[in-house]
């Protein structure tokens, strides 16, 4: 008599079970690539050994005459080792269009240099204004976004170093997760409307050597998720399941 009944749900759990298997995939997973992604190539990148200075960079400059000497007289006069009053700091910050303001200067375009390579230059167009100007940049705010492969932890770092690599910033942030793949790395930079994507594979000391490249303001570091099938798919399946258990117990209730 009740074998229509039984039939009846086992198609019913077969069905619960279809559905949880369609849906068992890791739902956090971000930043997803096709099987064949044309991830941009590597060798572009690895060469550079020196942080580039991007939009939006916070620069604190110092701007000294006569090669810097009254840097090396404020130590020697002043007990705490403080700088003169001669020795201001100039604070900008490097706009859409890839410029600084500067004093006297006006608008001077700077994106994409070096910071050596930035003091070169104002020094050089300093000239007609200081006698043997000396300068030193830093930048006070160079962060990076860091996905470490587990939900929740995602988190932003700043960057101390002027030259911070890979595993340097992997260290800071303590490693791969355990759900975390360390063949699976991606390095997302530049404009988001269209930017550069790169494949990092950490999972061999082949792979290693494209972790000694130089992090730049803003970088993305996405650490792929291990999808676990098993723990997915009883998420998913539970809340069918415990429907399932309630209609089969008013069932029964019934009868």
């Amino acid at each position: 008599m009740r074998h229509p009944h039984i039939a009846k749900l086992l198609s019913w759990l077969i069905i619960l079970l279809t559905v949880g298997m369609t849906s068992c995939n890791n739902r956090a997973i971000m930043f997803k690539t096709k099987k064949n992604y044309p991830f941009d190539d590597f060798s572009t990148i690895s060469s550079s050994r020196e942080y580039k200075i991007g939009l939006n960079d916070m620069l604190e400059i110092q701007i000294v005459p006569n090669k810097g000497a009254t840097l090396i007289e404020s130590v020697g006069s002043d007990p705490s080792g403080g700088s003169s009053s001669t020795n201001k700091f100039i604070s900008s910050t490097v706009e859409f269009d890839g410029t600084i303001k500067m004093p006297v200067l006006g608008r001077v375009l700077i994106n994409e240099l070096s910071i050596r390579d930035a003091e070169l230059m104002l020094e050089e167009r300093l000239k007609q204004f200081y006698v043997d100007p000396y300068v030193t940049i830093k930048i006070t705010n160079k962060r990076i976004i860091l996905f470490p492969g587990e939900s929740g932890s995602a988190r932003v770092l700043t960057l101390t170093n002027q030259n911070t690599n890979l595993l340097e910033a992997l260290a800071s942030a303590g490693g791969v997760s355990t759900n975390g793949k360390a063949n699976r790395i991606k390095l997302i930079r530049g404009d988001l409307k269209n930017p550069q994507v790169y494949l990092i594979d950490l999972s061999t000391i082949e792979g290693m050597k494209k972790a000694d490249m130089v992090l730049q303001g803003n970088d993305i570091i996405y650490i792929e998720g291990r999808n676990d099938y098993a723990q997915n798919f009883l998420t998913r399946i539970a809340s069918y399941l415990a429907l399932a258990n309630l209609g089969f117990f008013v069932y029964s209730f019934i009868n």
